[in-house]
């Protein structure tokens, strides 16, 4: 049998690796970007067309390389950081696996200029596709100018794969920032089309978080700093006033690597407890210094990912340097312990002795003794409160034609009690007085336990009236609504085959998602200026897609203006949402659309429209009357799905009445 094991063509092995390192443009942009890093630049550039679709540049000032260095460069596994396997536990740098380069000009155009200090000529490399085109002496300033042009060429799939322009240079930004964060020392710009998107000069890192995300952001953050045998923590934190739902700017970064690693996101959430509300997050930049032999970064294809050896600990560490930073900037509400004033609590003493206390008791009482002079007295005493105003008051007659005195006290006959009209405004029930009712005022008004009256044109007793016409339908409705709300949460009501629960807030969440979609569909959405508008800031990535979702959030109603720096005056919001925090939506609904990736008119109105029904639905525990449930109901079935909420959570469920009879046995 004839061997058919074979080594793979490097320019197929390139091609496969690519598969993994080489995901979008933002990928190249990565590699070359920290390549320049590990090469010692102080200045970087990055030009992107066409969100890296036709061409992609990057320019540093760092040390070069060498005629033998740039050809060795683009060979697989060829590294300048690995010689040996222990290596692979003191990684300070970026990339070092040597297949950054390979993969690159494997699926795409390549141009390479480079030039060391020392040397008078730097050197031109050409490849296309894994193949050298072309190799020549250039002049060039020190350090290196990579062109990366028409990426995926030779794999139609994958460039068929790529998303919108929008989406990849939103990518593109997202990559961007995690780097940036890292260095503030370094000064880094980026061009999209001939535009600037950013212009980062050196500095601090205070000043570089500000720098990428505005200075209104630079406001709402704490440092931390943290120094343990273990690790070394610093950063900065959000104040808690700041958290919000979606959107919140979450970085971790390992010995200089961006990370995610979900175990310490719980620690800091945790050091928030009973801080921010339920559901809500914090931004936070933290940097963690770790020794690279009690990490592995080398778990993960993107190198996202990574494994550390003492994770309980690290995670108590940072739960600590989070809470040390919001008590020491005063941002946990202080504790009072100023007693003036206040009511003397007294501390049990157990040197003293305890008196027990003495009950007093009347000695001469008697529950059996039924004197007929004490039942005398008692009903004396009721009788002279009940006539003390009859007393000092001689009675008259009412006259009917006379409005001052109609308000008269007069004192009525058993037999005009028992006929159920007065000729004038008071009657006496049983002994009981009642003054006049203000005229137009029903029995409906009246205090429940106290007794009806009703004004002088309609003066009806309900002594004696049937039971029927005591109560009447209007009261039997008002003691049995037709729905009941049980907690704040549901609205129950009787159907034929059973009991219907109805979760409100969700009910709500699919009528105003249908309400909004309509009107962003229709065009007729209503603006509502604001007198004093809002500066909403967004991130560059968030700025991407905002681009984007622009015309519809006109649409909807929302009116917006261009201020620069990523900032945008907010001039109008659409009618039904006065009460909303329309910079914290408009922050959301731009999440949203970046985490959904919508690309499509019609996705985007549909996030658009689920991200504002949720932020104006009912809040869970709001009680509701009986005509507000019934508005709700009737909305609910007038839409297309009355089963589920456009993220496809349920909104109703029915008990049948046979599994209430089995429970009642």
């Amino acid at each position: 049998m004839s061997d058919v094991i074979q080594l793979l063509p490097d320019a197929v092995a390139n091609q496969i690796a690519a598969g993994e390192v080489i995901q979008r443009p933002a990928s190249v942009i990565k590699e070359l970007v920290e390549n320049a890093i590990d090469a010692g630049a102080h200045t970087i550039r990055v030009f992107v067309v066409d969100a890296g679709r036709t061409s992609i540049q990057v320019i540093d000032d760092g040390k070069g390389m060498s005629e033998t260095d740039a050809r060795l460069a683009f060979e697989r596994h060829a590294t300048s950081k690995i010689r040996k396997a222990d290596d692979l536990f003191a990684l300070h740098t970026m990339g070092f696996r040597g297949e950054a380069l390979a993969s690159i000009a494997a699926v795409a155009q390549v141009e390479l200029k480079t030039r060391m200090e020392g040397d008078e000529v730097g050197t031109h490399i050409s490849i296309s596709g894994s193949k050298v085109t072309g190799q020549e002496p250039v002049s060039c300033p020190v350090g290196c100018n990579f062109v990366v042009e028409n990426i995926f060429f030779n794999v139609p799939a994958r460039r068929k794969f790529l998303k919108t322009n929008a989406t990849e240079l939103n990518n593109i930004m997202t990559a961007f920032e995690r780097i940036v964060l890292v260095y503030p020392d370094i000064s880094f710009s980026l061009q999209s089309n001939g535009t600037e998107m950013l212009n980062l000069r050196a500095g601090s890192l205070r000043q570089r978080i500000i720098d990428v995300f505005g200075k209104r952001f630079g406001h709402g953050i704490l440092p931390v700093s943290v120094d343990t045998a273990m690790c070394r923590i610093n950063g900065y934190v959000g104040k808690p006033e700041t958290a919000r739902k979606k959107g919140a700017h979450e970085y971790f970064f390992v010995n200089g690597r961006y990370m995610k690693h979900p175990y310490f996101h719980k620690a800091v959430m945790n050091a928030f407890d009973r801080l921010i509300p339920v559901g809500t997050q914090v931004s936070y930049f933290i940097y963690l210094d770790v020794n690279p032999a009690d990490i592995d970064v080398n778990i993960h294809p993107t190198k996202t990912e990574i494994k550390f050896e003492n994770e309980q600990a690290i995670w108590q560490i940072i739960t600590a340097a989070v809470k040390d930073s919001i008590g020491k900037f005063c941002e946990v509400p202080s504790i009072d312990f100023d007693t003036e004033g206040k009511p003397e609590i007294p501390v049990y003493d157990p040197s003293k002795d305890v008196a027990p206390p003495s009950p007093t008791y009347n000695t001469s009482f008697n529950p059996f003794q039924t004197s007929s002079s004490r039942q005398e007295m008692t009903s004396m005493r009721w009788d002279d409160d009940m006539y003390e105003k009859l007393s000092k008051e001689p009675p008259r007659e009412a006259d009917m034609f006379d409005m001052e005195t109609g308000g008269g006290c007069t004192p009525m006959a058993d037999d005009d009690v028992k006929g159920g009209v007065s000729g004038g405004g008071n009657v006496i029930f049983g002994g009981l007085y009642t003054e006049e009712a203000p005229a137009g005022k029903s029995s409906d008004d009246a205090e429940d336990g106290g007794v009806p009256v009703v004004g002088p044109a309609n003066q009806v007793l309900y002594g004696d009236a049937p039971a029927g016409d005591r109560y009447g339908s209007d009261v039997i409705a008002e003691k049995s609504p037709a729905h009941y709300q049980y907690k704040g949460r549901f609205i129950m009501t009787a159907v034929k085959s059973g009991l219907m629960i109805i979760d409100q807030q969700r009910a709500d969440i699919r009528i105003r998602y249908e309400r909004c979609l309509a009107r962003m569909q229709s065009r007729t959405a209503e603006t509502q200026r604001i007198l004093f508008p809002e500066v909403a800031q967004f991130s560059p990535s968030e700025r991407v897609m905002l681009d984007k979702i622009l015309p519809e959030l006109a649409n909807m109603g929302f009116e917006l203006t261009d201020l620069g720096g990523n900032s945008f005056a907010v001039n109008g919001i659409p009618v039904g949402i006065e009460g909303l925090d329309y910079v914290a939506l408009l922050h959301n609904m731009v999440s949203d659309a970046v985490e959904t990736g919508s690309t499509s008119l019609e996705e985007i109105n549909k996030s658009l429209a689920l991200c504002i029904a949720r932020s104006a639905a009912i809040p869970q525990g709001q009680v509701l009357g009986n005509a507000e449930m019934e508005n709700i109901v009737n909305e609910l079935f007038s839409c297309s799905n009355v089963n589920y909420t456009p993220d496809g959570k349920s909104i109703i469920c029915i008990l049948p009445q046979r599994d209430i009879e089995q429970l009642l046995g």
